[in-house]
Formats: structure tokens, C-alpha cells, sequence
């Protein structure tokens, strides 16, 4: 299947309008989270559409959420949600994560979403790979996702929200452990693109 001509792009200030588009033509994502869920827990997360909205485009124009955008023009189709374990501490099967953690990494990954329209082309791999190369922009370091491991029984969508163990095998991440029932920790040591 084709791929249509992309382009990756930082989650910034500048680039909101894209991620807010995407996100908005699917209703806010999981529900209206606007991918809030991750960031550390204050009074204003789990406040509804509109006030995980708000608390993104906040989290964005502080600086303090990242995400690589996959954009086809002007619009954006895809995105990888990465930061650092401060800026996403909320990982699901955080408790079992914690008392099994040899390391902590230097960044993680913890969503990745396409656009309905463009599924089944290849775009989660794409949106992986551009938020590798921007961490590795960024100075690199260790980075982690937490992929699912899929049967033979199709998972829905919002249980697939960071993507499959084979996805990030492909991407050159290494299997840890195993994460709560059908979660990973994959690994991937990432090189600094910095002079």
C-alpha cells in the first residue's frame, strides 16, 4: 500500500492548530483525553474535553509535552507521544513498573494515534521512528515504549494505543520484561544527532 509524502514535525506552539485538528476530528481521542492521561497528576487533568484541551495546549506552549507529528501538508495524521519520565510518570502498570526497574530511561513513549483515514499505511512506525529522531536531536539517551502484545484475538484500538511489540522491534527496541497482562517495556539506546 502507498504511503502518502510526509513530513515529521515537533509538537510546538507553532504546530498546535495540526495536533489540535487531528485530535478534535476524532472527538478528543479515547474519550476526550487530548493524550493528557500520561502527564503527571494535577487538578486540571480528567477535566473533560475542554479542560484536557486546555491543559494540553498549556502543557505545549510550556514546553513540557513533546510528541513527533506526522504531517501530510499542512495537516497532521499521526503523532508519537515521547518526554521524559517527569514529564510522563503515569504509565499504566506504574506500581509493577516501578518495583521491577533496574533504570529509569531518559525518555519514554507512550502514545501513538493515526488519523482513521490514513490506518493500515505504515504511519504508527513513521511517527515512532520521527520521535526517535527528534530525541536523538535532543541529545538522545535511553528511551522505552510500552508496546502490546498482541494474540491472535483483534485487540480494539484505544488497547493499542502505543503500538505492538513487533512495531517497536522493527524500530530496533529490545524486550525487557513484561509489563502487567499484555503490556511491554521495550528498550533502545538512542544515539545523540547533536554535533
Amino acid at each position: 500500500m502507498d504511503t502518502p509524502a510526509h513530513t515529521i514535525r515537533p509538537l510546538t506552539a507553532e504546530t498546535w492548530d495540526a495536533f489540535a485538528g487531528l485530535v478534535e476530528r476524532h472527538h478528543g481521542i479515547f474519550g476526550g483525553c487530548w493524550c493528557i492521561w500520561f502527564h503527571p497528576d494535577c487538578a486540571e487533568r480528567g477535566q473533560g474535553y475542554e479542560g484536557n484541551r486546555a491543559l494540553k495546549r498549556r502543557l505545549v506552549e510550556a514546553g513540557e509535552a513533546h510528541a513527533a507529528l506526522v504531517m501530510v501538508g499542512d495537516e497532521a495524521v499521526a503523532w508519537a507521544e515521547y518526554g521524559t519520565p517527569e514529564e510522563l510518570p503515569s504509565i499504566h502498570h506504574r506500581k509493577q513498573y516501578l518495583a521491577e526497574a533496574e533504570l529509569l530511561p531518559d525518555y519514554r513513549v507512550t502514545c501513538i494515534f493515526v488519523d482513521k483515514r490514513y490506518r493500515r499505511q505504515g504511519l504508527a512506525k513513521v511517527a515512532l521512528a520521527g520521535a526517535v529522531d527528534l530525541i536523538a536531536a535532543a541529545g538522545g539517551g535511553v528511551v522505552e515504549g510500552y508496546p502490546h502484545e498482541i494474540g491472535e484475538k483483534r485487540m480494539n484500538n484505544s488497547f493499542v494505543y502505543n503500538g505492538t511489540r513487533t512495531m517497536y522491534e522493527e524500530a530496533g527496541f529490545e524486550f525487557v520484561r513484561a509489563k502487567g497482562l499484555r503490556n511491554t517495556v521495550m528498550r533502545r539506546t538512542v544515539r545523540s544527532a547533536v554535533g
